[in-house]
């Protein structure tokens, strides 16, 4: 009985360790006993779905050698134990700018895994070697995204050659850098500065190279400094002669996880991503009621604005939704020293009119996203919430009251949801290198570059300042289910890589409309508060 059991255990410890080899790493004798003591219990049917689980959980940490130590595995048994954590508590979430994951492309795994080299709660005012970080993460990840699409992947061996004419080959600006010859059309991935006054370079983690834009043809897209484009040209005396100037091809979220599995880029309580629970799955399918209302610049200081809100509260009354999600400015008013003040007392009286509608205060929840005029620091993104010494009051008298960061994520079920209040067309537009000829389709030129560049905010840093350790905030990679861009320019709804993207539009500017979103059907609604 002994020598069978000592068989068995042999046996079980061999294919652990052969397991781990195929993933290019070595356990130490004590990993390997504590694997075994672990994954004796479990049928031989179940032990390669569990190794397999635990060898992903592995290599999502931050490992320096390939040799795996008894601290490596006993985190990564954790890790697949937090599944049975209760799901019903992860229906809804509003995460804040400042927790998101922060996770980085490794290029010898192919994979995302924690980020090393900055700790979990950084330092808000990063060092210059954060700054570059910034740069070279944003770059990466485009860069892996671009060689995955189709226009760039090898060509298969034996496939026609036809096929093999469509493929392109992209050069980093070292190749261009590195020859005296003239070369033609040359497609290099890189970011778009300005080195020298009034002239634009092609910069990348090789170097720069300087562009001649006179003849480019620019696609779709609003291109500003800083922001990363392929440029397809000939290269000849030092200079980059571009001939068509486009962004890095987006990528649909379901495309993003099926190379990266169940990884949660999102953030919130679990370990992995909500779209991979089916019990969730199975919930959102069985509320096809539920609905999410945005308006932006919700002016709590005027009386019109309130009497406004009070029809839409009594409108929805008796089918509550799931939330209301209210974008600022809450003060109309410039900022100054009673503006504090005023905003206390604007919910302290919000407060009083939702609790008019007790169904509505007992159910629904009310998200509030700070604007750039909103009481707080400094104007740089991402945003705190508005301080709680503010809100203390509404806070109490409604339970599901939630203040946001700026911008914040919202995962409903399986949905992912990113709001971002800024009034960020007008900046994209008068930075941008070249105006889109087209002015009536701003919104998706917009829509299209946001999603091309897997950032909200792709500005110099000097128009829209960042705080450079938490740039992760602003990356939307893989692309949510709905983004809102609460601006103030008109409404508008972008669809664009399967990801719906809608600007409510400001509240009193735009004759009191709103965006109403069906998450169960993905239908988004234009709303009005009659006259």
């Amino acid at each position: 009985h002994i020598a069978r059991e000592f068989a068995m255990s042999a046996t079980l410890k061999g294919k652990i360790v052969s397991s781990f080899k195929l993933h290019g790493l070595s356990l130490q004798r004590d990993a390997a006993q504590f694997l075994v003591d672990v994954l004796s219990p479990v049928s031989d049917v179940e032990v390669e779905d569990w190794l397999d689980k635990i060898i992903d959980g592995v290599q999502k940490q931050a490992l320096t050698s390939s040799l795996i130590g008894r601290d490596h595995v006993d985190w990564a048994v954790q890790d697949c134990s937090v599944g049975t954590d209760r799901e019903s508590d992860k229906v809804f979430q509003v995460i804040d700018a400042f927790s998101i994951p922060r996770l980085s492309y490794n290029i010898d795994r192919k994979k995302f895994i924690p980020n090393a080299a900055i700790e979990s709660m950084p330092c808000l005012h990063g060092s210059a070697r954060t700054k570059a970080e910034l740069f070279k993460e944003r770059y990466t990840i485009l860069h892996q995204r671009t060689l995955r699409h189709e226009l760039f992947t090898p060509p298969v061996a034996g496939a026609p050659l036809e096929q093999q004419t469509k493929k392109f080959q992209l050069r980093p600006v070292e190749y261009l850098l590195g020859t005296t010859a003239r070369l033609g059309r040359v497609i290099v991935l890189g970011m778009l500065t300005q080195l020298k006054e009034g002239k634009y370079f092609l910069e990348d983690p090789t170097g720069s190279v300087e562009l001649d834009l006179s003849e480019a043809i620019f696609h779709t897209g609003i291109f500003t400094e800083n922001c990363f484009v392929l440029a397809e040209g000939m290269y000849d005396d030092r200079l980059f002669h571009v001939s068509a100037l486009g962004f890095p091809p987006a990528e649909t979220s379901r495309a993003t996880r099926s190379y990266f599995g169940n990884v949660n880029f999102f953030g919130g309580s679990s370990s992995a991503c909500a779209k991979s629970s089916s019990h969730l799955a199975q919930i959102e399918a069985e509320n096809p009621d539920a609905m999410f209302v945005f308006l932006s610049d919700v002016w709590l200081d005027q009386p019109k604005v309130m009497d406004k809100l009070r029809v839409l509260f009594s409108g929805y009354a008796d089918m509550p939704p799931t939330a209301f999600i209210f974008c600022g400015h809450f003060c109309s008013a410039p900022y100054g020293s009673e503006h504090a003040r005023t905003i206390r007392r604007c919910f302290h009286e919000l407060a009083d009119l939702v609790c008019e509608f007790e169904a509505l205060a007992e159910s629904c929840r009310f998200v509030f996203v700070p604007g750039p005029l909103d009481v707080g620091p400094g104007n740089i993104l991402p945003r705190p919430p508005i301080p709680d010494i503010l809100t203390e009051d509404i806070r109490g008298r409604l339970p599901f009251a939630v203040f946001a960061s700026n911008p914040c994520r919202i995962q409903y079920c399986t949905q992912e949801i990113v709001v971002f209040r800024e009034d960020i067309t007008n900046k994209m537009c008068r930075n941008c290198v070249r105006f889109p000829s087209d002015k009536e389709t701003i919104p998706t030129h917009l829509v299209k570059t946001m999603n091309a560049q897997a950032h909200l905010c792709p500005l110099p840093l000097h128009v829209r300042p960042i705080y450079w350790s938490y740039d992760n905030a602003l990356r939307v990679y893989p692309l949510p289910d709905l983004m809102v861009f609460a601006d103030k320019y008109d409404p508008f709804q972008v669809e664009n890589a399967d990801c719906v993207s809608i600007n409510p539009g400001s509240f009193p500017k735009t004759r009191y409309q709103f965006k109403v979103y069906w998450p169960q059907r993905r239908l988004v609604e234009d709303s009005q508060v009659p006259d």
